[in-house]
């Protein structure tokens, strides 16, 4: 840009004078989303727009142009047609922008002004703008005022701010605190107060403010303190914003109260009474003085000295410790010892008024020595203090002690006072010599630690004491025990991983590390379970599912860190609890059931198996119909299907059932199943005649009816299906001049002609047709009478109807129904061509090799036709007797040979 700058300026430098820099200022707040509009340039340097009018001539189309590459770019975007400025994307963040600077300008970069600038508090962006074309060239510079917005807390540097304040310190102290809040912001947004959330009555806070403008909180003491009485106060110290709503930042304030010296040393008592034995050794012990000063470190040193009041003997016979207050016997009682000292000591304390007690050491003179008790230690011993391990044997020997009158005049006897398993005993062969042992194992965790005397008086009645202390060391002589040792538990199914089952607890009577007991699984646990080592909690880390296993029985041990280690075992039973996770099962999902038509009334049609692996009421399962309810029904309990009326095949042949399944459990679980009920035929519709309609129906046959030709035809049907559905036609009964001239088909029931009709044939012809079907176990059938008239004519219909009114006298031959299949008749049909071959000779002797051609013609087409009929299965029912046309009994016959 600043190239094509020095190409315009060049050349027309008599332009100069037209162009010129301009500057534009705007503002934003920070953290605004891509888009926001900033301001136009073109509108706010009243430049004429693109393809506007001036002085009657169209103006060139203007072009903006940042003139360099900086910071600002990044936050800003600029149309560098309509010169309109935008937010990017890039959000602008002012904290991160403006940090605290010196005010220097950077270009194309951002900067806190200085107080020249229109606020101390802004932040500004800079940018430089080309304006193009030549004729409106300058250099814009555009200022971006970011205005802040209240999105940081204040916070403090520390979370724990610690504050001295003496304990003598008046009311209205003010103690800066270290360490004020801070917070990014400017202005209202930034810290405005501080407050504490616990001013205990004694505190409160106040901020000053600084030329700067910053604000530091300081704590005022409202009341009087005491460190003797408390000497910590901890509240939390809040910082707040001035922003809406406001923020607020918070840390821990821990106000110390530093002591003073405003106490003094102080004995409990005012004075001690001691009684000493004139023949006491060097060194004994005559009391301790103790005075206690509630102050703290140096303000709490206490010194101990004798008042100027007590005398130098006294000083000299009794020895003060100045730091413990302990006195000694320093010198050695005689004869012109006084027998009363008045000892009077001062405790102390700096820049205090000393404390007084009195000690009356009263001295009673002995005038012989004690006897003198010596012991000589087997056991280890230190400082007075015999450690035994436990469970050393019976008469472990301890010490002896060697008992003897130093004066040598009086018998000395000893004994062993105090509780324990101890025994003191004369070691014979020896005089004065006295051997201290044990009487049964030591047991440290029923007690460890005993103390003993051994007394040793004389004649006189002057005794002695030596006072032991046995310290019994513990031993690993003792396995963790546990709290349970059978631990019942129970979970649900389908936990959560790393469920909590229990802690485990056992204890170690021993001591130390001895008695520290780590946790472990046995070898059978299922690796899913864990057990921490340390705290004894056992989890279970994967789902458990009931019905894949139920109950879980493993060991678990308790280890204790001796050596070698002890350990004792528990066992863990984990019932698994059962939740309603598992819907009903079908043992298949598609059941089919064959059941014969008429079945009976609630009859069992079929078992439904429905299994839940759920247990409980959670398993319980009821089933239902969803559709076809008016007619099944199903046993809840057993599963059984019924049917509550019985069915019939005819009407509708199948049934599609859905039977759903569900659950006892809460929420229920359901699952349904397809059930498919198919009737099996049973024969129980006989066949139906549709063809003739009407016993009393005829037809006329005409004398030169040829033979094979087919006269008419019985038709039935049967509403059963297969082998009950199959029907077979066969004339049971004949009458007429010659019935035998007519055959019926014994599957399509036609009815033929079987021979040529002579003139003697003419007349009525009756034919008895059963219809029969092929059911099992019985077949049923009809009977039709077919009525056929041979005649040229029918010249008197009332004769033919009173022929047909009259009861029939047909013979009827009963046999066994068969099928039979008979191989051809070609040899008999052309035996039956001879009549008819003579009959035309006869009537035409002229025409006879005429009529002989066409004899044999139809003589072939019938044998042609008869084979393909002899093809089939003719069912022939010869019955013998008489029948009732009107009522003709069914009765069951067997078929064979099908």
């Amino acid at each position: 840009h600043l190239v094509v700058f020095l190409l315009f300026v060049g050349p027309f430098n008599c332009f100069a004078s037209y162009s010129r820099a301009s500057e534009l200022f705007y503002s934003l707040n920070e953290g605004l989303p891509a888009g926001v509009f900033i301001g136009s340039l073109a509108h706010d340097l009243r430049l004429p727009t693109a393809g506007g009018q001036h002085a009657a001539a169209p103006h060139p189309p203007l072009s903006f142009t940042l003139a360099s590459h900086g910071l600002g770019e990044q936050y800003v975007q600029l149309d560098n047609r309509s010169g309109e400025l935008h937010t990017s994307a890039v959000e602008i963040d002012r904290e991160a922008l403006c940090v605290e600077s010196s005010g220097a300008t950077i270009f194309g970069g951002a900067a806190a002004v200085s107080s020249s600038s229109p606020s101390s508090e802004s932040c500004l962006l800079l940018l430089d703008v080309l304006v193009l074309p030549q004729e409106y060239f300058r250099l814009v510079k555009v200022k971006i005022a970011i205005r802040d917005v209240n999105d940081n807390a204040p916070h403090f540097p520390v979370p724990h701010i610690h504050l001295s304040v003496p304990e003598n310190a008046p009311v209205n102290t003010r103690l800066a605190i270290e360490h004020p809040a801070l917070d990014p912001d400017v202005g209202t947004n930034g810290v405005q107060t501080y407050r504490l959330r616990d001013n205990y009555g004694v505190f409160t806070l106040d901020v000053e403010e600084n030329e700067s403008g910053e604000r530091t909180p300081y704590l005022i003491v409202m009341g009087a303190l005491d460190r003797e009485a408390r000497e910590q106060y901890v509240t939390v110290i809040v910082a707040e914003d001035g922003g809406t709503p406001p923020l607020v930042g918070s840390a821990t304030l821990t106000i110390g109260i530093s002591d003073i010296n405003d106490n003094c040393p102080q004995f409990n008592d005012s004075q001690l009474n001691i009684t000493l034995y004139g023949n006491s050794s060097l060194g004994t012990h005559v009391a301790t003085v103790h005075a206690v000063d509630m102050d703290l470190g140096s303000n709490a040193q206490i010194t101990y000295s004798y008042s100027q009041k007590v005398p130098q003997p006294s000083r000299d016979l009794f020895h003060l410790d100045e730091s413990t207050g302990a006195i000694t016997l320093s010198s050695k009682v005689d004869g012109d010892t006084p027998k009363l000292h008045r000892l009077i000591i001062l405790g102390n304390g700096p820049g205090c008024i000393p404390a007084v007690i009195t000690v009356l050491v009263t001295i009673i003179k002995v005038m012989m020595r004690p006897p003198e008790v010596v012991p000589r230690f087997i056991a280890n011993e230190a400082e007075g203090v015999v450690y035994l391990k436990e469970l050393e044997p019976i008469n472990t020997p301890i010490a002896f002690f060697t008992i003897k009158d130093p004066d040598e005049k009086y018998k000395v006897n000893c004994y062993l006072d105090g509780d324990g398993p101890f025994r003191l005993s004369p070691y014979k062969p020896y005089n004065n010599e006295y051997l201290l042992e044990t009487t049964k194992p030591l047991d440290y965790e029923a007690q460890q630690l005993y103390e003993i005397s051994v007394v040793a008086w004389n004649s006189e009645g002057f005794h002695v004491k030596k006072i032991i202390k046995v310290q019994v060391l513990d031993d690993n002589d003792n396995s963790p025990v546990f709290s349970q040792q059978l631990i019942e538990l129970s979970i649900e199914e389908n936990n959560v991983p790393n469920a909590f089952l229990t802690k485990l607890h056992a204890t170690d009577a021993d001591s130390g590390e001895r008695g520290q007991v780590s946790y472990f699984l046995g070898p059978d646990a299922p690796s899913y379970f864990a057990l921490d080592k340390t705290t004894g909690v056992l989890t279970v880390s994967t789902q458990l599912d009931r019905e894949e296993k139920e109950k879980y029985r493993y060991t678990v041990r308790a280890v204790d860190s001796g050596f070698p280690p002890r350990e004792s075992i528990a066992t863990v039973t984990i019932t698994v609890l059962d939740k309603n996770d598992n819907s009903p099962r079908f043992i298949n999902k598609d059941f089919s059931f064959f059941v014969p038509e008429n079945f009976p009334g609630f009859g069992e049609i079929g078992v439904i198996s429905v299994t839940d692996a759920d247990a409980g009421q959670n398993g319980w399962v009821a089933l239902s119909v969803l559709n076809g309810s008016d007619i099944f029904v199903i046993d809840t309990g057993k599963g059984v299907l019924r049917a509550k009326v019985s069915l019939d095949r005819e009407q509708q042949s199948s049934y599609i059932l859905w039977i759903e399944a569900v659950d006892g459990g809460d929420p229920a679980l359901s699952s349904t199943a397809k059930i498919t009920i198919l009737l099996l035929d049973i024969n129980d519709n006989p066949p139906l005649v549709l063809f003739p309609q009407s016993n009393m129906s005829y037809l006329l046959v005409l004398p030169s009816t040829l033979p094979g030709s087919p006269i008419t035809e019985v038709y039935a049907v049967d509403k059963d299906t297969g082998m009950n559905a199959v029907i077979a036609y066969s004339i049971i009964g004949r009458r007429g001049p010659r019935p035998e001239s007519f055959r019926i088909d014994p599957k399509t029931g036609n009815i033929t002609l079987e021979e040529s009709l002579m003139q003697n044939d003419y007349g009525l012809y009756r034919l008895l047709v059963k219809v029969s079907d092929h059911g099992y176990p019985e077949p049923l059938h009809s009977t039709v009478m077919v009525n056929l008239f041979v005649n040229d004519t029918v010249s008197n219909e009332s004769y033919i109807e009173s022929l047909l009114r009259k009861e029939p006298d047909i013979s009827i031959e009963e046999k066994q129904p068969q099928i039979s299949i008979e191989p051809t008749h070609r040899k008999m049909e052309s035996a039956s061509c001879m009549p008819t071959l003579v009959a035309l000779s006869i009537i035409s002797l002229g025409s006879i090799a005429l009529v002989t051609g066409m004899g044999i013609y139809i003589c072939l087409r019938k044998g042609e036709k008869h084979h393909r009929a002899d093809e089939n299965l003719e069912v022939q029912i010869p019955l013998n007797g008489r029948i009732s046309l009107h009522m003709l009994e069914k009765k069951p016959m067997e078929i064979s040979n099908i």
